[in-house]
């Protein structure tokens, strides 16, 4: 059969006649005949020549490979459509890669923008695209969010003060910054970096009426205004991020200290130039307890602890212990039967002097009242604080109210995930 095949290729094979009578028709052989392309023709030397236009498949390894003859090339290759012209606008790149890349490039960034909140919702908001907060209310009032971390609450499941006033000292700072009076120092603006000038609080009260709690989403607004000739008040306000319910609300007076003399300064008229734009006419946020602050000594107060020394960690860029380190201080030789049974529902500190890195300190408390006897009976209780020196400089006095945690617990208890109980 493949004989049979190869041998067609070359010589016409007759198709089989209808007719059975008929008789092969022959040809001399001198005479010529055209044959599938195949063309003979007389030689004089009596032998045949043939010359074929047709080719035998090449072999390669043995295998018979597809053989194309050039008439069908030809045919193939007019059968295909020809290019274009050449044409400028052919010519030019794929628009549409182009267009897709940048509309990808346009869809991130607006994803972004929307994360970051950028848009203001009025025209008199506006936001620090950094996630420090943003300004509202005129530009007066400073606002940022907090989520209650599980390393800032306590062993009552919920935030403790140093966490809350932690918060009211970073959005302060934030405020500075967002509104571009930041200079070199600890929310100094350029002109009181200038005069080595830095703010040292004076005075601090604070009201808890509810404590956050693991996973809740606090607000803070803060603001500033003029107090006297030479301070300034700033007051906070913590309000729960979803209900609206405030939870905190605090008050400060700040004055200005030379940061290398350490003696306390008047506010320059270049920097009142400063702040004086950012000042609200409003009254405190929290009423004013004028009561006078009782001397406590090692004669009447009920609890000592001495041996206090600030750690390397607990200064600020200022080089002295940060405020909220003293609230921590005094809450040392608070009673743990208080602290175990109340809550601190408000306080009020007055600050003296700063203390040094090696400074050693004493933390004294004085219950007013009844004592611890009788706690769960009393209700609210009263304590007065002093924290001084190891030579009886008065660093902090302060007085702190407490409440019965049971007030609050029921629904502090209600809000912690069933995993960490």
């Amino acid at each position: 059969m493949v004989a049979t095949a190869a041998t067609s290729a070359f010589f016409a094979t007759p198709s089989p006649s209808s007719d059975p009578d008929a008789k092969p028709s022959t040809k001399p052989a001198g005479g010529s005949a055209i044959l599938r392309g195949i063309k003979s023709r007389s030689a004089p030397s009596g032998n045949l020549q043939v010359k074929a236009n047709a080719q035998a498949p090449p072999k390669i390894n043995g295998t018979t490979v597809g053989y194309t003859s050039s008439a069908e090339v030809v045919k193939t290759e007019d059968d295909m459509p020809s290019p274009p012209p050449r044409t400028f606008i052919n010519q030019l790149p794929d628009w549409s890669m182009l267009l897709a890349a940048i509309t990808t490039i346009f869809l991130a960034a607006e994803r972004q923008w929307m994360m970051l909140d950028w848009k203001p919702r009025r025209s008199d908001m506006l936001i620090d695209p950094f996630g420090f907060g943003k300004i509202v209310q005129d530009g007066l009032v400073f606002r940022q969010n907090f989520s209650i971390r599980s390393y800032e609450i306590g062993a009552d499941r919920t935030a403790s003060i140093e966490t809350l006033m932690n918060h009211l000292q970073e959005t302060a700072l934030n405020h500075v910054r967002t509104a571009g009076l930041m200079g070199d120092g600890f929310g100094s603006t350029p002109e009181m970096s200038i005069r080595n000038l830095i703010w040292v609080v004076t005075r601090m009260q604070v009201v808890v009426d509810r404590y956050p709690t693991w996973g809740d989403v606090v607000e803070v607004d803060t603001w500033v205004c003029a107090s006297g000739k030479n301070g300034m008040r700033r007051d906070w306000i913590i309000r729960d991020c979803k209900t609206g319910e405030t939870l905190t609300r605090a008050s400060s007076v700040w004055v200005m200290m030379n940061k290398l003399t350490r003696r306390l300064s008047k506010i320059p008229d270049p920097v009142r130039g400063e702040i004086e734009p950012y000042f609200m006419d409003s009254a405190p946020i929290v009423d004013e307890d004028n009561r006078k602050l009782p001397k406590l000594d090692d004669s009447t107060a009920d609890y000592i602890r001495t041996g206090l020394t600030p750690r390397w960690s607990d200064l600020d860029v200022n080089q002295h212990v940060n405020n909220v380190k003293y609230i921590g201080w005094i809450l040392e030789s608070a009673p743990l039967p208080i602290l175990e049974s109340h809550e601190l529902s408000s306080m009020t500190l007055e600050y003296r002097r700063e203390c040094g890195r090696d400074s050693v300190l004493q933390s004294l408390t004085a219950v007013c009242g009844t004592g611890v006897d009788n706690l769960l009976d009393c209700g609210n209780v009263e304590c007065q604080h002093l924290l001084r020196l190891e030579g009886g400089a008065e660093i902090v006095k302060g007085r702190t109210e407490w409440r019965p945690k049971y007030a609050h617990s029921m629904g502090a208890l209600g809000q912690i995930p069933a995993e960490s109980a």
